[in-house]
This record gives structure tokens, sequence and C-alpha cells, in this order.
């Protein structure tokens, strides 16, 4: 796929060498957490099909999305959106939607429930794409990053009855009980 020069590729290990230290640059620059290689290895090692880039006409790495797809707590088939960045000049294109899309609908395709992703409750423009492609805030995670940040942890109710799964007691989950999610307007 390719817009105005530019190319959105899925991640393959072929390319590891590659991409793997254009990730971490543009990740370690744009997100406030510290990731190890640990961490992008344990992601794409097993959902490097659900990591998508894009890329200049030199392939030079303009945006990633980093994302997993499994049963959560033996419940909703649960995608996740662990790690979103766009490098500041190309910011306001379109790239991010795109990239989160192309990895929301490999989740779909693969009979996800439910995705849920966090961002820093001051990041007023992730939260706004995320709510235009349809998720929803809910939860607050106080002191959730490392450097002391809240977060917003959003979900996007891909299947009617992963809403309500979440409407259920679950003794194991303080936060869980006392913060339950936001209704849609529909409800």
């Amino acid at each position: 796929m390719e817009d105005e020069g530019m190319q959105y590729v899925q991640y393959h290990s072929s390319k590891e060498s590659i991409y793997l230290a254009a990730i971490r640059q543009l990740i370690s620059t744009d997100l406030s957490e510290p990731y190890s290689i640990y961490v992008y290895r344990y992601f794409l090692y097993q959902w490097g099909d659900l990591c998508f880039l894009a890329l200049d006409k030199e392939e030079n790495m303009l945006g990633v999305v980093i994302s997993k797809l499994e049963p959560h707590r033996g419940g909703p088939l649960r995608g996740y959106i662990a790690m979103l960045a766009v490098k500041k000049e190309h910011r306001g294109k379109g790239i991010a939607t795109r990239l989160v899309r192309m990895a929301i609908d490999v989740m779909i395709e693969r009979d996800a429930d439910e995705i849920a992703l966090e961002t820093e409750v001051t990041n007023t423009a992730a939260m706004k794409l995320y709510e235009r492609l349809g998720f929803l805030r809910s939860k607050r995670l106080h002191r959730y990053y490392l450097n002391g940040s809240s977060a917003f942890r959003f979900v996007l109710f891909v299947k009617e009855n992963a809403f309500t799964s979440h409407l259920r007691y679950d003794e194991n989950d303080e936060d869980e009980r006392m913060n339950q999610p936001e209704l849609p307007p529909s409800a």
C-alpha cells in the first residue's frame, strides 16, 4: 500500500536487522516509557504480524504500531495496542490513524472481541485519535507510567457481547470494581 511515496508494511522477522533499531529509536524518542530490547522482542517475536510500519520512499521509518492479540483472563479475545509512534515532523498526516486501523482490521479478522490500550492523560492528540476510531475511555490509571504520569485505558468493543463482559464483578480486580467503563450513548 503506497500513499504519496509512503508505504505501509507489515513487520516481518526476516527484516529484524533493518527494522528493530529504527523501531526502538522512534519509540524511545516519542514515548515516555523506557522499553528494553526484551519488550520489543516479546511483541515482535509472538505478534510481529500485528506490527505495522510506515516507511518513506527510502524506507526510513516514519511510524510504527506494535500490538498483540490473546485471551484476557480466560475471557474475551483481547487485542492490545502496546506502542504507537510517528515522527514529529510527519504527524497530522493520518499516518497514526492508518497504522492503528491496519492493526485493528487484522485483530477483527482474527476474531477479537475487544481492543485495549493506554495513553497518557496529557496526550490529547492520541486520545482524540482513539475516540475517532471508536474507542471508549474505560478507566483512569493513576501514576501508571514510570515517570509518574497517569493514563487512561481505552477499549474498543468489537463484538456486542464484549461490552457486557466488562460489567461482570471480578473480586480479584480492585480497579475493575471501582471504575466501571463509561456506557456508550446507545445504552
